[in-house]
């Protein structure tokens, strides 16, 4: 993470003693969310906007996304590592968010939205792409009150170890 969106701005490794996942199997939406997603035309596509999506979820107050981590998850989604959901109402990109997969792990780094529940919208597309992918890990970093709606967990740093290490061990290939 960037100390802040200034270019050259100092970039630190974090690592927690709790880990926060959702659980592939545990994910849950409201029906009224889905309700909304579906009766909007909501719909998502598969790395069709990697930029616009990293460029969305930097667009706020307070970032960790300079431009050397912007430029470098660019480079991890051109060499077919870094993915990003995109949702679409009619031709408006309104909400997305973007990870790196590595084996059948899926790492999420960010999120963003433009219109209502587009944020809940990419998660409901990315939890429907790694399930019907075969992904055993999604690692969204930190236990949020946003994130617990939708299943996140906190889990010891040596579970995580454990979980990870299987979750590298298989190849998973993300598909929508």
């Amino acid at each position: 993470m960037a100390e802040s969106a200034e270019q050259g701005a100092p970039i630190y490794l974090y690592t927690a003693e709790q880990r926060g996942i959702i659980p592939i199997e545990t994910f849950h939406i409201s029906k009224r969310t889905l309700r909304y997603i579906k009766n909007y035309g909501y719909r998502a596509t598969l790395n069709q906007d990697f930029e616009g999506v990293i460029r969305g979820c930097a667009n706020r107050d307070s970032t960790w996304i300079s431009p050397e981590i912007r430029d470098t998850y660019i480079y991890l989604h051109e060499m077919g590592v870094a993915h990003s959901i995109e949702v679409w109402k009619g031709d408006a990109l309104i909400g997305g968010l973007y990870g790196v997969a590595l084996g059948s792990a899926f790492f999420a780094e960010s999120m963003f939205q433009i219109e209502s529940e587009g944020h809940k919208a990419a998660l409901y597309f990315c939890h429907q792409a790694l399930k019907a992918s075969g992904f055993i890990l999604w690692d969204v970093q930190f236990l949020t009150e946003h994130l617990v709606q939708f299943g996140c967990i906190e889990i010891p740093a040596a579970e995580y170890k454990k979980l990870l290490r299987k979750a590298l061990r298989k190849e998973a290939r993300i598909k929508l």
